[in-house]
């Protein structure tokens, strides 16, 4: 199985040094090359090290969008990152197209990705047994990543 991420599932993973989960869940993971640009990995930030780590690695992998006149219709609602990724996702034919944004996920849905973000690899991971404390991660995730989840979904979330 493999995946298209966008930004926000990569570097909200890698700062709160969880996204080795994302290379337990997807066997390849896909970036175009605005989000390998949004994600800053040539400078010292939270989480850039572990990102270059999985890039070298080869399990995250860069891959250039051919379809530029889709992309330019996207940017119309959507930011470069997520235009690109949504797009890489139906050329690639993805299962799964990794989104947090609430409009980029809308759109993907409406063009019949599956779609998943932090939240659902987090519950996942829980669920198989492989993260104990999902309680403490989301708390990292708002802390250190400044992750935003409304407290309706976060109490949703953990009662699962």
């Amino acid at each position: 199985m493999f995946v298209v991420s966008n930004t926000s599932p990569i570097l909200n993973l890698a700062i709160v040094d969880q996204l080795f989960l994302l290379n337990q869940q997807f066997s390849k993971i896909f970036i175009p090359v605005a989000v390998l640009n949004e994600l800053k990995i040539d400078e010292e930030r939270l989480g850039s090290k572990a990102i270059r780590e999985a890039i070298l690695a080869g399990w995250i992998h860069i891959q250039e969008v051919n379809n530029k006149p889709f992309i330019h219709l996207l940017k119309q609602t959507l930011d470069h990152g997520e235009a690109e990724a949504i797009a890489l996702a139906i050329e690639l034919k993805a299962d799964w197209i990794l989104l947090d944004e609430r409009e980029g996920r809308k759109v993907a849905k409406s063009l019949e990705l599956k779609v998943t973000g932090i939240l659902g690899i987090l519950l996942r991971a829980k669920q198989s047994g492989v993260l104990d404390d999902l309680q403490t991660v989301i708390d990292d995730l708002v802390s250190k990543a400044g992750f935003r989840i409304a407290p309706n979904l976060l109490e949703q979330i953990l009662t699962q």
